[in-house]
């Protein structure tokens, strides 16, 4: 019998059931079976039930622990932050490669996993006015989500090999607040001699990852440092809303509570119908899933199915190539079903 998990998926707008489509496929060619849990968050429904509607899937979401979430459209709310809050989202994963078909200007191999605290800094506090001259805001670091997110950067790294793990700050200027993170992941860091860990200034940082990108494999960041890199990050790969992103909340021992993965592209209102739909993300969005149950392997194989093919030329329109929505999913199960099979003994 195959290992069965359940998943709770947050159905969307626009082209997001042509991408739920092709996910159900996709996971058809798994070794394992994923129960999936379906809430309704279009639009539509949400204008008809309201809050219920999140009080359905924060209930759903906290029993199955792991969520994939399709785009939705932002009208009265965003359903992003209102699940963020909910569900106390308080670290950010996103991985951020080299996606063949989509153009850029950088010409190295970008193979990068920023995990981010997605609580914190200045983003807390908007600040105040001092007169009509000044203005002071308020940083805000605390151990626990510095915790958190050291946690799970070493425990990624242990899950994927023993990549190297890079903290980056500013802690020879913000000694109180970001010598406290680092002082916390150094504590981390402790608990897994078996990681190499670096410290690097932020700024430098930057810097570094245009020059040397092969150096970098999982960057550990605060706040405000975690959303200029990603984006940064992005710009260089080539896409801003290409890549996939896992967004974390954590017990009280600092272990993944509950995790929510989605696609980083919008409804695309445009194309939707039309079977025009590029699942590239999703696709990412769900090998990061697999992941975080345990299934690395599997998780591994749908990733570098999919990239394997966009090298190799198989990609939809957008990306300048002749498959649709169906047959670019077609071609990832069937290289999916093939590297996850198990290997036959050669005859004696």
């Amino acid at each position: 019998m195959r290992p069965t998990y359940q998943v709770t998926e947050l159905l969307g707008d626009g082209i997001g059931p042509e991408l739920s489509r092709s996910v159900h496929t996709l996971c058809g060619s798994l070794p394992i079976q994923l129960d999936f849990l379906p809430v309704d968050l279009t639009l539509e429904n949400r204008r008809a039930r309201g809050m219920k509607i999140y009080d359905e899937a924060v209930e759903a979401i906290t029993t199955t622990r792991v969520a994939l979430k399709h785009p939705t459209v932002t009208a009265e709310e965003s359903p992003n932050a209102v699940l963020r809050r909910r569900l106390d989202l308080s670290v950010i994963h996103r991985p951020v490669y080299t996606i063949p078909g989509v153009p850029s200007n950088f010409r190295r191999e970008l193979d990068l996993d920023i995990v981010r605290i997605a609580t914190g800094g200045t983003y807390d506090d908007p600040g105040r006015l001092i007169g009509e001259d000044g203005a002071v805001s308020l940083r805000i670091v605390e151990r626990r989500p510095v915790l958190e997110a050291a946690r799970y950067a070493f425990s990624l790294s242990r899950r994927t090999g023993n990549k190297r793990v890079t903290s980056a700050s500013k802690y020879t200027i913000q000694k109180a607040t970001d010598g406290l993170f680092e002082r916390v992941v150094k504590e981390v860091a402790g608990q897994f001699p078996e990681v190499p860990h670096n410290i690097e200034l932020f700024d430098a940082l930057l810097g570094k990852v245009i020059m040397a990108p092969e150096k970098f494999q999982i960057v550990l960041v605060l706040n405000e440092y975690g959303d200029f890199l990603s984006d940064m990050a992005c710009g260089l790969a080539g896409s801003l809303g290409i890549g996939a992103s896992a967004n974390l909340a954590f017990d009280a021992a600092a272990v993944v509570r509950v995790a929510l993965f989605d696609a980083a592209h919008g409804t695309a209102p445009d194309i939707a119908g039309k079977n025009l739909a590029n699942p590239t993300a999703i696709f990412l969005a769900l090998s990061l899933l697999l992941y975080q149950i345990g299934e690395t392997d599997l998780g591994r194989i749908v990733r570098t199915s999919t990239l394997d093919l966009l090298r190799q030329g198989t990609r939809t329109r957008d990306l300048g190539g002749e498959e649709s929505t169906d047959s670019f999913t077609a071609a990832v199960a069937a290289e999916v079903t093939r590297r996850a099979a198990p290997e036959t003994p050669a005859a004696s």
